[in-house]
């Protein structure tokens, strides 16, 4: 054998090997046999048989599963033996194991392939409805038999196509597999289909196929049935004439009611004594954000207040909350919610949807409904954060980057480490992977002057390490003594040394710095904003036990917190909440509250001995009459939070530090009017986005695309021809069922082109959505075109 050529002239590592023949042995397969209908009905019992060929016992599964379903990964039919005895040519194996020599990796991963989470569930995220896709996918077994054919009986569902039948069997070191398509229909059938989603106040078309199979059916009548929230418009019935076998096509049109939730369409076929009956459901989303309505009062002690609540927004999306606090005002609510909803799913912001919540039971009493969102919303985030982990250990900025981002590692770790601590399954593997990724990174590398940012982002690494029990303690002192600490490392490496138990030298650390920060935001490194930096300094503070200069801070970030118009990034707001809420645990005096609520002559009463006391305002969609009672020696702060969703988005257009041009074309690059097109038309959706240079360099940059639901997205990655459709280069993009998210950076003076193909499917009137782009952690950077309604229509209806 003739060696590998040499590398640098250093000789190589070489490993040979031989791999074996293997004879085929007969006593090593079953061949077993499947014995069913050779078409299935859908509603009726199926029978299946299993044997072998040659009176063979053996253990087996079998799996009846759609073929469709199979046919997206071109699912095979799994063959044990070919696997466990697979042939192999007489040859020479040869490992080059140079590159694994100490010194002498050369290699770069940089490109390795990144997978998106297109459509991924946040935490507390509403599915929408279970049966929108309704395939057909049944497991049975293990089951064993002694050469003998058994049975198997199950039902099919209302299911129309084909399935595939797949047995696998093994018996003691002899294996075998066996597979059986059948189609599944009836003399009658119909099948209907909408959109993925739909929208308020929109209208659709519902296609309905009624398929006659055999010559006995003349005439089908096929009626449609809706729930609450489709109104069939023109008729629910229609009359389909056959003169011989085949399909026809009828429509039924649909007007969507004003209000979210799951549409549902039962189509009913009826010839004769034959029936057929489909079920079909549609999620009806809003997809404007919400919006808030806050009124304050502050009462004085014995005093009463009284005023009126109207609902915002539509009927169903309507929230209404009565906070009542001894402490200022901190809008928990809604602010929480702000995090829990947000769109977006970097690291750092899947990290803050779920922190905070670990600690609103320092600050309020949840019911149990609110106590079981929490504890779903806190698991959904540690699984979520398990997809951000690289292979040495951090986290990435967006899921399967192969690069670990350093600060949403320490942050995400944080969490994790708090969770943990709060009685929280964390898996072992990955807080482990952490800590050594952590603890690799501490050395300051010899820099007698260092970056602040770079002091920061150590300093927290430290933080958390000693928070995880993996103390540094000669990295500390190694920081402590760095000339110039800038004045964020220093609380945080004062907090550090706090968590030691050294609590005197986290004092003379901090001891001449000053608790309140210079306005400034950050869109990359650590994300951060005088907010966020102030709430950790109070975190400092409450770990410290300095009571006297946590006071006025609490105040001041309970302020930001409380102003509906103040902007607050997702881990200023998170970080705010996590601050007020170990203050609140910190505090032995003052913070219990008593008030009698009455909403709408209905009674009750909010006592409790947590600073926080939360009421949810059940009531219909009109003003609502509200009184609160302060039974306390103190004053006692009142808001009523009312938050929901529009039905038409914000009109206005904006371009702020950003410029954003928005057109349809068509695929040969004819610009086109989206508010009419041609059913079954396929163009392009282009946004071009600039940064005018008047603000610096954008990071994190956001763009936000709904589209109608009529329109699909055409997944360009699937088939391919993402690299060539693209007109720029992104970060990371989430394609979901009905929008896409685009990140990317901009450079100042930099223009960037986003494309999405899409296609005219559905016939009706469609709401388009505002498109948006913003810098998610700078609101000074934004740019809005508003929504408007569109019409998919036939050839005939198009008019110049």
């Amino acid at each position: 054998v003739q060696p590998h050529a040499q590398k640098n002239n250093d000789l190589p590592i070489r490993m040979y090997g031989i791999a074996a023949v293997m004879v085929e042995d007969p006593q090593t397969k079953l061949e077993p046999v499947i014995t069913m209908p050779e078409v299935l009905k859908p509603e009726q019992n199926v029978t299946i048989k299993v044997s072998e060929k040659s009176g063979k016992p053996m253990a087996y599964t079998l799996a009846v599963v759609d073929e469709g379903l199979l046919d997206l990964t071109r699912f095979k039919t799994p063959d044990p033996w070919k696997q466990f005895y697979a042939r192999e040519a007489l040859g020479v194996k040869t490992w080059d194991l140079y590159d694994f020599v100490l010194g002498a990796y050369g290699g770069e991963l940089e490109r390795l392939l990144s997978i998106g989470g297109d459509g991924e569930v946040k935490p507390g995220e509403d599915k929408g409805n279970s049966l929108r896709f309704k395939p057909v996918v049944k497991f049975f077994g293990p089951f064993y038999t002694n050469g003998k054919e058994q049975s198997h009986t199950f039902k099919m569902p209302n299911y129309i196509g084909s399935v595939r039948t797949m047995l696998v069997a093994g018996n003691e070191g002899a294996y075998g597999s066996a597979e059986k398509a059948t189609p599944v229909r009836q003399s009658l059938m119909a099948l209907a289909t909408l959109p993925r989603v739909i929208g308020p106040d929109e209208e659709v078309k519902l296609p309905v196929n009624i398929f006659a199979m055999d010559n006995s059916i003349k005439q089908v009548t096929v009626t449609i049935a809706t729930n609450d929230m489709l109104t069939p418009v023109g008729g629910n019935t229609a009359v389909l004439n056959f003169a011989k076998t085949g399909d026809q096509l009828t429509t039924f049109n649909l007007k969507v009611k004003p209000k979210p939730g799951v549409g549902k369409v039962v189509v009913t076929a009826v010839s004769g004594s034959n029936k057929s009956t489909y079920e079909v459901e549609i999620k009806v989303r809003v997809p404007n954000p919400p919006v808030t309505n806050v009124i304050e009062q502050v009462i004085d002690a014995g005093q009463t207040w009284s005023g009126q609540y109207v609902p915002a927004g539509m009927a169903g999306t309507n929230k209404g909350t009565i906070e009542i606090s001894v402490i200022p005002p901190i809008n928990l609510e809604s602010r929480l919610r702000y995090l829990i909803n947000y769109p977006h799913g970097c690291i750092e912001q899947t990290t803050s949807a779920a922190f905070p919540q670990l600690f609103i039971s320092q600050l309020t009493e949840p019911d149990q409904e609110t106590k079981a969102r929490i504890d779903v919303n806190v698991k959904a985030g540690i699984e979520a954060l398990s997809r951000f982990q690289t292979s040495d250990g951090g986290f990435s900025y967006w899921p399967g980057q192969p690069e670990a981002d350093d600060w949403g590692t320490s942050y995400a770790g944080h969490f994790l480490l708090e969770a943990k601590e709060k009685g929280y399954e964390v898996p072992e593997g990955l807080l482990s992977s952490w800590s050594k990724y952590q603890a690799g990174k501490t050395s300051i590398g010899g820099q007698s002057v260092y970056d602040q940012r770079q002091d920061f982002m150590l300093a927290y690494r430290l933080y958390t390490l000693a928070l995880g029990g993996k103390v540094e303690l000669a990295a500390m002192n190694r920081l402590k003594e760095m000339p110039s600490l800038s004045s964020a490392a220093s609380w945080r490496l004062a907090a550090a040394y706090a968590i030691v138990g050294q609590k005197d030298v986290a004092r003379q650390i901090i001891d001449n710095l000053a608790v309140n920060v210079e306005p400034y935001k950050e869109m990359a490194f650590t994300y951060g904003s005088d907010d966020r930096d102030e709430a950790m300094i109070l975190e400092t503070l409450v770990l410290i036990g300095d009571r006297s200069k946590a006071a006025p801070l609490v105040k001041e970030i309970s302020l930001n917190l409380s102003n509906q118009g103040k902007w607050l990034s997702t881990q200023a707001t998170a970080y705010s909440l996590i601050a007020v809420s170990k203050f609140s645990g910190f505090q032995t005096d003052n913070k219990g509250l008593n008030a009698d609520v009455t909403i709408n002559g209905k009674q009750m009463n909010a006592k409790t001995g947590l600073p926080v006391a939360q009421l949810k305002i059940q009531s219909a969609n009109v003003a609502n009459t509200l009184s609160v009672r302060n039974n306390n020696k103190s004053v006692l702060y009142v808001r009523v939070v009312s938050e929901g969703t529009p039905a038409v988005g914000d009109p206005t257009t904006i371009e702020n530090n950003l410029k954003m041009n928005v057109v349809y074309k068509t695929g040969k690059g004819k610009v086109i009017d989206p508010s009419n097109i041609l059913q079954g038309t396929d163009f392009i959706a282009e946004v071009t986005v600039s940064n005018p240079g008047t603000y610096g360099d954008y990071k994190q940059m956001a763009l936000n695309q709904i589209f109608p639901s009529g329109w699909e997205i055409t997944n360009t990655r699937l088939d391919g021809t993402a690299s060539h459709f693209a007109a720029s280069q992104s970060n990371y993009e989430d394609i979901r069922d009905d929008r896409v998210y685009t990140y990317f950076d901009l450079k100042k003076g930099e223009t960037k082109t986003f494309r999405v193909l899409l296609t005219a499917a559905y016939i009706g009137k469609f709401y388009l959505p505002t498109v948006s782009c913003e810098a998610m952690y700078d609101n000074n950077v934004a740019a809005r075109k508003p929504g408007k309604w569109v019409n998919v229509v036939k050839e005939a209806m198009i008019t110049n």
